[in-house]
């Protein structure tokens, strides 16, 4: 990404990136570090995991679209809310709520054990909130054997990723105190999300170059 559309990206979403990280972030460990003592760890956990639950919600009812991708954030905020359900420690809460993150990185690697790749659908889902046009052309390329490879690639690293997220997150859930974990899980999370998200960027744009010569060595 040029400096130029860095600065415009800035621009467009820089004030939501900021509301998210408040929200996501900094709010729930001010929550907790002011209910903790009066409260206990339990449910000044669950407290702190409700302006991030509401986030979500709002951010589901503001799209108003029933494609893959809200499926998804709907399945998502509804596995969150089962997290909160049954009784046990801080730390039980802590990975009930990974559950989330586990089940969604098994239905990743289980769409690709089955010839389905999730990242298909989601792709599709994204592209179609472009434009017909671009909708259209992702469509025409559905049984193009280079684009269902590249997608049966990112399936398998979004999933072997979330996994990993969740293995790291079991380990500190049970080596950090829980104000701790409220501020390095997230930072962990971003960071996963994150990462995931730019490795496919660049990996696109080294399919789209890998195909664009593909198809011209032929006529060469």
């Amino acid at each position: 990404m040029h400096r130029t559309q860095l600065t415009q990206w800035l621009r467009q979403r820089g004030p939501v990136l900021a509301l998210d990280l408040a929200v996501n972030f900094a709010l729930p460990v001010l929550v907790y570090d002011r209910t903790q003592a009066r409260w206990g760890e339990v449910d000044a956990l669950l407290a702190s995991s409700v302006p991030p639950l509401l986030w979500a919600i709002g951010g589901f009812v503001r799209n108003r679209r029933i494609d893959a991708l809200s499926i998804m954030a709907m399945v998502g905020i509804a596995l969150s809310i089962l997290a909160f359900l049954g009784e046990g420690s801080a730390q039980l809460l802590q990975l009930r709520e990974k559950m989330v993150t586990l089940l969604i990185g098994l239905a990743f690697l289980g769409s690709a054990a089955i010839g389905k790749p999730l990242i298909y659908p989601l792709a599709r889902a994204t592209v179609a909130r472009e434009s017909a046009e671009a909708l259209a052309d992702f469509d025409a390329k559905r049984n193009d054997g280079l684009l269902r490879h590249a997608v049966m690639v990112m399936t398998l690293v979004w999933g072997f990723g979330l996994l990993a997220d969740v293995a790291v997150s079991v380990l500190l859930i049970f080596s950090l105190s829980v104000g701790q974990n409220l501020v390095v899980g997230p930072i962990l999370g971003y960071a996963t999300i994150g990462g995931l998200t730019l490795w496919t960027i660049l990996y696109r744009r080294y399919r789209t170059r890998h195909a664009a010569r593909a198809r011209v060595a032929p006529d060469a």
